[in-house]
């Protein structure tokens, strides 16, 4: 019995010993929504990549309903408050950390990832890696 242990430990290891790696930044805009209007196509882009920068990096669940209220904010300042409540539903519905998207919550880490405080190594990853 204790070799199986000692197998097993063994075996496991590797999954433990190494941090997850963060892939770098990226961004698809407002993602299967449009970026902006017909007349400025561009309108809210900014407001999504943004959005995109919490999402890469993931963390907990109340970080991620912080970046989706920034997102409604942002997108409302803009003078599109409609707008803003429907991309604020479409990012609740599509953007869980279940979902094995590429604009999943905490996209920048392999899948899957739910949603957790990132390690204090994680964290420098961020750092190191978040676009200016």
């Amino acid at each position: 019995m204790k070799y199986l242990i000692l197998l097993l430990s063994i075996c496991l290891l590797p999954g433990f010993a190494f941090a997850d790696q963060l892939k770098p930044f990226t961004s698809d805009g407002c993602s299967a929504f449009p970026d902006g209007t017909l007349e400025e196509n561009t309108l809210w882009l900014a407001c999504c990549e943004e959005h995109d920068r919490a999402y890469w990096q993931g963390g907990t669940y109340q970080q991620r309903l912080d970046a989706d209220k920034q997102l409604k904010q942002c997108v409302a300042a803009l003078g599109k408050p409609k707008t803003a409540l429907l991309m604020l539903v479409g990012v609740r519905v599509g953007g869980s950390p279940a979902l094995p998207t590429g604009f999943r919550w905490g996209y920048g880490w392999s899948y899957p990832r739910g949603y957790g405080e990132l390690t204090e190594e994680e964290l420098q990853q961020v750092k190191k890696m978040t676009p200016p």
